[in-house]
Parts: structure tokens; sequence; C-alpha cells
């Protein structure tokens, strides 16, 4: 029995992957079954390139009986709050934020392209005695476990492959959402109440235009609509990238607002897109490409910003969140946090038991009380796939989302957790 496991993280960060990191150590140090877990360094470049960290840390926490992840969060018990204090490293790294193995966005090709490359790996895992890969990340880094697997059962091999997924985006298939989602939700939510607090104090026409990501899914900028409390309806105006975007219709919506209220606040997809396909103001963008053929987008709210000033000549701003979406971790959902632990931890038990090829992930079982399992989905029915908001949770003009996606997001930004502060700012494991 081949007697290390190695892990990696890949793709973009998110406030919650550190905590799948800190489940999946938690689960194999538990085991005992397995002498070391080692990290890769930036994704699988870090196994190219044989660069791995010692986790040794971490698993001294777990054989020590210090794994206390479940006492980072609380119950909203004041004494509790005031009282606690991280017990060890593993609890401060699952609280941080980006990803404390680094990051790649590196496309494999299929091993039939370039079976040397797999080669390459394959000789690299057999040097380094590994019987477990774990990969976190979004879509591409399914699609990059993946082609491991298919390697793998090509050659006979032993070694299982899990992946355990991530992504702010929400846009994952079979699992009904990803972990980083709903601290990213929370974040936007709450920073856009702020927003409408701030922006209400003249007596003069102003329009607030807020940029969110989500290049084909817009379940960021749905979350938009849970800052939708104490009374008023802010954001008035959604557009996701999920229907066709129209100028003419977007100037239109802006007026009739205007005539009801002064101060409009509208939340807008980075990649929103005309009925021909086009992202709105792509004219503005660099039109490169990352390796996996996404373009960069970026301008929208400021494209936007521009229409609404030569349309209509009030006052305008646009807002981009920008990164800020997927590392505010001071804003944590304790649901987030916790269920990104468990789809780490259960991942890591799945594989001791022999799964290979699966992903963890969530099923819902109830909306009120929100219940829901951590169950195993092929991996082979995820990678390169996106689930998009349904259209049936989108009004028809265009401009709104519907109660029942409401009823999807409000128990993801629930709870929250008590982190340490050292001089008035968030103290946070060192990366």
């Amino acid at each position: 029995m081949r007697k290390r496991v190695l892990v990696a993280q890949s793709g973009g960060p998110t406030v919650a992957i550190n905590a799948s990191l800190a489940g999946v150590i938690a689960g194999v140090a538990r085991s005992g079954e397995y002498e070391r877990i080692i990290g890769a360094a930036n994704g699988i470049l870090g196994v190219l390139n044989e660069r791995f960290i010692d986790l040794s840390i971490f698993e001294n926490d777990v054989k020590a009986g210090n794994d206390s992840i479940s006492d980072i969060v609380t119950s909203g018990n004041d004494d509790v709050q005031k009282a606690w204090c991280p017990k060890s490293q593993l609890d401060r790294l699952a609280v941080t934020p980006s990803m404390y193995l680094g990051s790649c966005r590196f496309k494999l090709p299929f091993y039939e392209e370039d079976s040397q490359l797999y080669e390459k790996i394959f000789a690299i895992l057999d040097k380094n005695d590994i019987g477990m890969f774990f990969y976190i990340g979004g879509n591409d880094s399914m699609d990059t476990v993946n082609k491991l697997l298919a390697y793998a059962k090509s050659i006979s091999s032993d070694i299982r492959f899990a992946g355990i997924p991530k992504s702010i985006d929400n846009d994952l298939p079979h699992t009904d959402h990803t972990p980083g989602y709903g601290s990213a939700a929370k974040y936007i939510a709450a920073s856009i109440a702020e927003m409408a607090h701030d922006v209400k104090i003249y007596d003069i026409p102003c329009v607030t235009i807020i940029e969110l990501m989500g290049r084909n899914a817009g379940w960021l900028t749905a979350a938009s609509a849970l800052a939708r409390i104490e009374g008023r309806k802010v954001p008035q105006l959604i557009y996701l990238c999920e229907k066709a975007f129209d100028e003419d219709r977007f100037i239109e919506d802006v007026n009739e607002a205007l005539k009801k209220e002064n101060n409009i606040i509208i939340a807008v997809s980075e990649g929103v897109k005309t009925a021909d396909g086009n992202y709105v103001g792509e004219e503005t963008k660099s039109g490169k490409e990352d390796v996996f053929g996404h373009k960069y987008l970026s301008g929208v709210g400021k494209y936007l910003e521009g229409l609404v000033g030569e349309k209509i000549g009030c006052k305008v701003r646009s807002v981009e969140l920008n990164i800020l979406q997927r590392c505010a971790g001071y804003m944590l959902s304790e649901t987030d946090i916790m269920e990104s632990r468990n789809l780490g931890a259960f991942a890591a038990v799945s594989a001791i038991r022999g799964k290979s090829g699966k992903m963890s992930a969530v099923r819902r079982i109830s909306d009120d009380p929100y219940q829901v399992e951590i169950v195993l989905s092929d991996l082979s029915k995820i990678a390169n796939y996106e689930k998009k908001v349904p259209m049936e949770w989108i009004n028809e003009e265009g401009n709104d989302i519907k109660d029942e996606l409401l009823t999807y997001l409000k128990p993801l930004i629930q709870g929250e957790v008590q982190i340490p502060y050292e001089n008035g700012i968030p103290k946070r494991f060192i990366l």
C-alpha cells in the first residue's frame, strides 16, 4: 500500500478553499492509514516541477486532538464569541482566505495528445509513493483531475483521484452550491446594503452601477438581491448574464426607476451579452484570453456608466467589486465554512474507502429548515460543464430575479464566524 497523500489547489481563490484543505488534512490524518500528507505548490504545475509543501504541522494538530475547526464557528452566543480563540494552526488555516498551497491555470492536454507529460506526472507520483491525489478547484480543475483519472485507468494505476469543489461563481453542476459562494454572496449583499445607505443622502437623481463577477453564470449578481432588507428594494435593477441585454431597454428601465425614487442601484454581471452573443461594451475590453480560452472580462460597469451619463445625464458612478468578492475573510458565512470543511473531509474518507473519480458535492434536502447531505458525484459529469441560473428564476423583463431564487440563496449566507484580531486587523495564518 502506498503511504503518502498529495493535495493541491487550483483556479481562483476563495475564502473557503482553505477550509476544504483543512477538511482533507483532518480526514486523512484521523484515519491513521497514511504516514504523510504533502501539498503541491501551485496546482498541477507543482507536481510537474516537484515543488512540494510539508503539511505535517497541520497533521500534528489533528493527531494531538487540536483540530477543533468546529470551535471557530459560533451560534450567536456572545459569551462564546468573546471567549473563543483558535486552538491550533489548522483552525487559523480554515478561516484564512486565498490558497495556502497556491494556484495555477494550466490546461492539461488529453493523454492521447501528449502521453509523455502524463508519464512524467505519474513517475513523480510513483517516486513519492502517492496513493491518493486530491484536487480542490472549479470547472477547469475538475477537468485536470478527470484527465489524470483517465490516464490512470489506461495504465491500470492504483492511485485514487478525487475532486473537491470550490467556486465563488457557483457554476459547478451536480452540487447544490459550491464552497466559497456563500461567503462571497454574504459580502456582496452586505456591501450593497451599505452602499444603499450611502447614496440616499442627497436629494438629486443618482445612479450607482455595481459590476459583479460572472462570465456565463449570474449567481453572484443574483446574490445582490439579498441586500433587500429593512423594507427597501435595493438593487432596484438586476441584470444577469443568462438573459440577453438590450441597451435601449436598459435606459428605459433606469428612466422608469428614477421616476419612482432618486437613488437607483443597479447590479450587473460582468458577462452580460447582447442578443447576438457579444459582450456588452466588448470594444472596451482587452480581448485577451486565458489558457482555457476564457476572455478576460472587466469594464461593463464603467461602460454602462458612460451610457447612462450620455442618455440620461444624471449623476452616475460605477463600482467594480472585483477580487474583493472572493477575499473578504471578515465576512464569512458559517454555513459556507462548515460545509467546505465537511466536503474536504468527506472526499478524504471516501477515497480512503476505495472511491476514485468522484467529487464531493452538496445535495439539498430542504430549504426551511435548511438541510443538506454530502454525497459523491462523478467527475466525468462535472468537468467542463457549467451550471447557470435557471431562466425560470429570472423575471420576464430580464431586470430582476424571482422569489424562488431568494429562497435558494438565503440559507447559504447564514451564520457568522468569530475570527481573531490583532491590532484591529483580522489575524490570519500566514500563507
